[in-house]
């Protein structure tokens, strides 16, 4: 079989979701296009002899050497945000195709069992919880929560999960399969600027700093645009606007915390109608999370109360901050030439292993800083200089 490069394989699939509307990617678990991956990734693994599983929670798994106790396992997500980058996901499943080509060329043959593997829903895209598949198979998430999330078209996760020929009764917590892994490397874009400023292509990850994702639901009276005077409105369209600008105030005022309403949905959404619910979802991330969502929560109860509305505060998902296992990130670091260590603000399939496994990152520099976005960016050179430093330290790790 020919050598194929990471960023060659990358090509391979760059005209695969593409979202004419938004611009870049819109991939989301068991849609057409992440499906389409999803085969693509099969297709890639039966070429290099890999034997292919999908557990019980949809993600599969291309096993070098059949499955087994105490693997190395490496591997990222196929999916997206609406309209996001290239790199973000898929670099990590590419460069892990790679590197098997990559050590095989070495003469390395692994004396552990070693699998690459594909997350469903790390971005949450389609069912708004974050590494909805790693979640489910450590067992982080329950499954009966799971089951009843819903899309925007109100299609559950149960439903889409049958669709695509999985068995909802069977999806949860996977301890045997947790407890194969020995340790896991996640490479990924990096979603900074923290290797431009340090001039090199490749580093490790530190730490993921504590997030969560909560959702607003403001109620008020749909009507009329044209027929409801403006001093008999209750629109909750109103304190949603108002609750909006008070998040990026309250969290300019926390150090270190980050906070984002990137989704806003008003209910029935019609441009001549006064909505009669608006649903706004809140991204906190960072040290003083707990205090910015009061603020932010006492502050749109408050702006409701104003306009004769009311709002319900819904936590849909919450990841403390996560602390690489240090032995493996300076075991990895000095195999390397002694990279450097970068912390993150964005959350990973690997930060979730993290508490039952040993876990590691590895980040490829992004020129342009900018991540879930088109203008994500990795040059082909640092792609495949990432995909060799993760075939270095697999063959380090399976010996």
């Amino acid at each position: 079989m020919a050598d194929v490069t990471a960023s060659g394989l990358l090509a391979d699939i760059a005209d695969v979701g593409r979202d004419r509307t938004r611009g870049g990617y819109s991939r989301h678990v068991f849609d057409t296009a992440e499906l389409d991956l999803r085969e693509w990734f099969a297709g890639e693994a039966r070429r290099r002899g890999l034997d292919l599983e999908q557990d019980r929670n949809g993600n599969l798994w291309a096993w070098w050497g059949g499955p087994g106790p105490d693997a190395v396992v490496t591997g990222s997500h196929l999916d997206s945000v609406p309209g996001g980058g290239a790199f973000d996901g898929p670099l990590g499943v590419v460069s892990a195709l790679s590197a098997v080509d990559i050590m095989r060329e070495r003469g390395v043959t692994p004396a552990k069992p070693l699998a690459v593997v594909v997350f469903g829903e790390e971005e949450g895209g389609r069912f708004g919880v974050p590494c909805l598949g790693s979640r489910l198979s450590t067992g982080s998430l329950p499954a009966e929560k799971a089951l009843r999330l819903r899309d925007p078209d109100g299609v559950t996760f149960a439903d889409a999960a049958r669709r695509s020929g999985l068995d909802p009764e069977r999806i949860g917590a996977d301890p045997e399969l947790v407890g194969r892994i020995g340790r896991f490397v996640e490479l990924h874009v990096e979603q900074g600027r923290g290797l431009v400023d340090l001039g090199g292509p490749v580093a490790v990850g530190s730490t993921v700093i504590a997030h969560g994702r909560w959702r607003l639901t403001f109620a008020g009276q749909g009507n009329h645009a044209g027929a409801t005077p403006m001093d008999d409105r209750r629109d909750p369209m109103l304190p949603a606007a108002e609750t909006v600008a008070a998040v990026r105030r309250i969290a300019a005022s926390a150090p270190a915390t980050r906070a984002t309403v990137g989704r806003l949905a008003p209910n029935p959404g019609g441009t001549n109608v006064i909505a009669s619910t608006v649903d706004v979802w809140l991204d906190a991330r960072g040290p003083d999370v707990p205090s910015v969502v009061r603020d932010v929560e006492a502050a749109a109860r408050a702006a409701a109360e104003a306009e004769g509305c009311t709002v319900e505060l819904r936590e849909e998902s919450w990841s403390d901050e996560v602390v690489f296992d240090p032995a493996l990130r300076d075991e990895l670091s000095a195999e390397l030439g002694d990279v450097p260590a970068l912390p993150t603000g964005a959350g990973h399939d690997a930060a979730v292993l993290s508490a039952h496994v040993p876990a590691a990152m590895l980040y490829v520099r992004n020129p342009t800083g900018v991540s879930h976005a088109p203008e994500e960016f990795a040059e082909a050179s640092d792609v495949d200089a990432g995909a060799e430093a993760l075939a270095t330290v697999l063959a380090r790790l399976s010996r």
